[in-house]
């Protein structure tokens, strides 16, 4: 008898076996479903590439200041659509390989867009890779000629050399009297420098000045023998088109030897390292700026308080057009729809905001971008516009 009675139990639980199992599958696929429901999405990548190292380390430091601003303002606000966003920054040491192995890897973790390069020479080093990749890359920076007018995944948020340069001609013609000049330029970044002194030249040689000489160097060689070539041409004024570090340290040179040569500088080395660095003998230096550091804009004033209470110093240009380059990739981002490319979603939007102007892009990518002249007094910028 009690066999059978244990039969019986034992054929009634196997048979309640697979309701049993079914059970436990919808418990589980519930679980899993809810803790799915729960887990927060994927976060929006988006990259940063700038010399963070080296003697261009304050203009890569900078602008990967200005994106992490830009990230964290735009994440308490909710992120984009409810997704974090991620910034992901690489240094590419200003070295043209460099630069490459760390765009491959930037395009490997699925970036969106990648804010930078900071330099002509890497932009043009490492946009084949982002135009087989059809990932944008959004230069706060790079101001070269030779990317101008092209249909390419290449998009800036300041105007190509061309646009602006005939500014500081004019005003070293005009207002600093300047008619004899040798042009000195940085050979490292060549794609900027050149297109720089070759837009001045062509403005400068208008108003009727002359370029007595033009000297090439590469950052590091000795700035004594150089300043003492420049100096044996008999210039009225020198006009430096190089980072903030060499034209500090070549700007003392020349000072030494000839204490009242008026000099002046392109935007490259408008950055708060050059004051740093130069101390006494960069007072009374003409720079040309990205920048208008005596603008009162409240959305400016804003990010320039928001800036300093982050990072503990002024934004400078690499600052504020990194700030400006994030803002526009994350606005567009945002407004895209779903059959859009990043790089046609930029170019139907093509107007954004910026803390001190609009950033308008046309059909290539390019946009026009106010530049601002300034002169070295007590240690700061005195704007001239």
């Amino acid at each position: 008898m009690d066999y059978m009675l244990t039969s019986i139990k034992l054929t009634v639980c196997e048979s309640r076996l697979p309701l049993i199992r079914l059970a436990l599958v919808v418990v589980t696929t519930a679980v899993m479903l809810g803790a799915l429901a729960c887990s927060p999405p994927e976060p929006v990548r988006i990259g940063f590439l700038g010399g963070l190292s080296g003697r261009v380390a304050d203009l890569g430091i900078g602008g990967r200041n200005g994106a992490i601003l830009a990230v964290e303002m735009r994440n308490r606000q909710g992120g984009i659509n409810g997704r974090a966003i991620q910034l992901i920054t690489e240094d590419d040491q200003q070295d043209v390989e460099i630069a490459r192995q760390a765009a491959s890897r930037l395009l490997a973790g699925k970036v969106e867009v990648v804010i930078g390069p900071m330099t002509s020479a890497m932009a043009l080093a490492i946009l084949p890779q982002f135009d087989a990749a059809g990932v944008p890359l959004l230069s706060p920076t790079v101001t070269t000629n030779a990317l101008t007018g092209l249909d390419d995944q290449f998009f800036r948020v300041v105007a190509p050399t061309a646009a602006h340069v005939f500014k500081s001609a004019e005003y070293h013609f005009r207002e600093n009297g300047l008619r004899r000049v040798v042009l000195v330029w940085d050979l490292l970044n060549r794609a900027y420098s050149e297109s720089w002194a070759g837009d001045f030249h062509t403005a400068f040689v208008a108003l009727g000045g002359e370029i007595i000489a033009e000297v090439g160097f590469a950052s590091g060689q000795s700035l004594s023998v150089l300043a003492a070539s420049i100096l044996a041409e008999k210039p009225d004024g020198v006009v430096i088109i190089a980072n903030s570090v060499d034209t500090a340290l070549l700007v003392q040179q020349l000072r030494m030897r000839a204490a009242d040569l008026r000099i002046g500088t392109s935007e490259w080395a408008a950055t708060e390292r050059l004051i740093e660095l130069g101390g006494r003998a960069v007072e009374g230096l003409v720079v040309a700026q990205y920048i208008d550091r005596s603008s009162t804009a409240p959305t400016y004033l804003a990010f320039r308080k928001a800036y300093r209470e982050r990072f503990g110093h002024e934004p400078g240009f690499p600052g504020l057009t990194a700030f400006d380059a994030t803002n526009v990739a994350l606005d567009a981002l945002a407004n895209r729809s779903d059959s859009e490319t990043l790089k046609q979603a930029l170019l139907a939007q093509a107007t954004f905001a910026g803390a001190q102007s609009p950033i308008k892009f046309n059909a290539s990518g390019d946009t026009q971008r106010d530049t601002f002249i300034s002169v070295i007094r007590h240690g700061e910028f005195e704007s001239r516009h």
